[in-house]
């Protein structure tokens, strides 16, 4: 019989799986930084640079003020420092290195034309000779960006008007025949695997395709604590089919057991014997990819709490503001707070506070108001400033006077 779990259960494991539960430290030691890496197991990237790089704030959410210089020797560091590598886990992500044999077989269907852009697959069919120029590019010289390569004398425009190069380099990136070196502000460095991943990774012998589909699954299933088969497929985005073919093994032979979640019409299902803590007291401010949230389907049966990003949604056709927040107060999301870092001001810009129905009290506004200052700091920004109109924004000035040092 399935294990039965009140939503309150339901929602308690997901975020402890998390890595909520426990206040943030001063000052994150690396292993703290390392350990949450592993248990999340992947950081989505993202563009928008609005008020962080997205794949630094889950940390930061987490664990407190640690020093985004961590991150980056960890994701692009040099040698034994490399802990992390990029790849297409959920869209672009930063992964353990512990990952890396199991998304090889998706690699191996990139080469093959199979799970990437379509536009992609056709240049890959159409334009080896372009594919193995770059790559002897990159294979001499090393550490390359599309730019450098490009042959166009034009300028390039946006999203698919990318060069052949830039083609190239995209097909042999999601191929498994190059990799990310590092990073140049935001453009990505190409370089071949064996000169930047260990030798023992690149070594490791391959698992087969449904033994690779079976431990991303299991792994979805540790971070998110509780999830339905969707929620567990989506989080390395695999197919119905293979998500389907692995569940049935990881339940066949014990490593997951079904969950009846109160209120979801959908089974669940968790890695193990939960163990469910008593209260979570953890605050935080979430980035929009944050792991926790980014299966918008999930979070609103999780939390009751119906979440979308505008960004490309026009400006007075927006509800909730540009780049928005969901705000974490204990076990559930009370809040959401549009927020942008006006660096060349040196503030932390609050542009909007949306409290959720069931309200906050002023122990939550306080606490929005620590998070908000800890955030400015963290980012190097002078003041936190408050520019909502809303009533919410009164009571949130409030706090944040209180809270501010005199």
């Amino acid at each position: 019989m399935p294990l039965k779990l009140s939503i309150n259960q339901a929602r308690r494991l997901a975020l402890s799986a998390q890595g909520f539960g426990k206040q943030p430290e001063s000052v994150p030691t690396l292993p703290a930084l390392k350990r949450m890496l592993q248990r999340l197991g992947v950081l989505q990237i993202d563009s928008v640079n609005a008020l962080v790089r997205s794949h630094y704030l889950p940390l930061f959410s987490r664990l407190g003020h640690y020093s985004p210089a961590a991150l980056d020797q960890l994701a692009w560091g040099r040698g034994r420092q490399r802990l992390m590598f990029e790849y297409w886990g959920h869209e672009a992500s930063l992964l353990p290195l512990s990952l890396y044999p199991l998304l090889r077989w998706r690699m191996a269907h990139a080469a093959d034309g199979r799970g990437i852009y379509r536009q992609l697959a056709q240049f890959g069919r159409e334009r080896q000779d372009v594919i193995a120029r770059v790559l002897a590019a990159v294979r001499e010289q090393g550490a390359l960006g599309a730019g450098s390569l490009s042959t166009r004398e034009e300028r390039a425009g946006p999203w698919w008007d990318w060069s052949e190069e830039k083609h190239a380099l995209e097909w042999l990136f999601a191929a498994g025949q190059v990799t990310v070196a590092g990073r140049r502000g935001f453009e990505r460095l190409y370089d071949v695997p064996e000169k930047v991943l260990p030798k023992a990774i690149l070594d490791q012998p391959l698992p087969s395709e449904t033994e690779a589909h079976q431990g991303l699954m299991l792994h979805a299933a540790t971070a998110l604590g509780v999830a339905t088969e969707r929620d567990l497929r989506d989080y390395f985005r695999l197919d119905p089919g293979q998500g389907r073919a692995a569940l049935a093994e990881l339940l066949a032979d014990g490593r997951l057991q079904a969950v009846e979640v109160q209120g979801w019409k959908q089974l669940a299902y968790c890695a193990g014997a939960p163990r469910i803590p008593r209260r979570i007291e953890a605050s935080a401010l979430l980035s929009p990819f944050d792991s926790l949230v980014w299966e918008r389907n999930r979070t609103e049966r999780l939390f009751d709490f119906r979440y979308r990003l505008e960004i490309y949604t026009p400006a007075h056709k927006r509800v909730y503001g540009y780049y928005v927040l969901p705000f974490l107060y204990h076990e559930r999301i009370g809040a959401r707070v549009d927020l942008r870092a006006e660096r060349a001001q040196g503030q932390l810009a609050v542009h909007a506070v949306h409290v959720e129905a069931a309200g906050l009290d002023e122990e939550g506004y306080q606490a929005l108001a620590g998070n908000l200052l800890r955030l400015a700091s963290w980012l190097g920004l002078e003041k936190v400033q408050l520019n909502c109109p809303r009533k919410e924004g009164s009571q949130l000035r409030q706090a944040l006077l209180s809270a501010a040092p005199a």
